[in-house]
């Protein structure tokens, strides 16, 4: 058997292999991503739940806020400082009532503060887009831990 008869018979197989292995490491790039990522989103919500811990709250379950949150922060780091996200953190520090019965309430300064703890560790940039916001905020140590 000639050995041009020999590389031509086997061409496809070799063409074959190349695919495979091509194939194999495209698959293995992409699945070394998403370890990245999950493990970046694992450290910043142990980071998380450990600063909540510190501030005398119950240890909030990792998963959750691995879920919620991923390893960019989801919608908390979209325009934090946005009228609209304002409003709605401004109105989650009222008496509870809806309606015309609704009225501010000083709110914990831990508790306001959480949110500034999270831009912190998920997206550090955009943490002064609510800090005079936070400021002009009054707050109280009203809850006891």
């Amino acid at each position: 058997m000639s050995p041009t008869r020999f590389a031509s018979e086997h061409r496809w197989l070799y063409l074959g292999a190349i695919a495979v292995l091509v194939a194999l490491a495209i698959a293995g790039i992409i699945r070394y991503e998403k370890v990245k990522t999950n493990n970046q989103a694992t450290k910043k919500a142990e980071q998380l739940a450990d600063a909540a811990e510190a501030a005398g709250y119950p240890r909030p379950d990792v998963g959750t806020i691995e879920r919620t949150l991923g390893d960019d922060g989801g919608q908390v780091c979209e325009k934090p400082g946005s009228a609209l996200k304002s409003a709605l953190w401004k109105i989650s520090l009222a008496n509870g009532a809806t309606g015309p019965g609704t009225r501010p309430v000083i709110g914990d300064t831990q508790a306001v503060r959480a949110e500034a703890k999270i831009l912190e560790i998920y997206c550090p940039d955009k943490l002064d887009q609510i800090e005079d916001k936070l400021d002009d905020l009054k707050t109280e140590n009203t809850v006891r831990h």
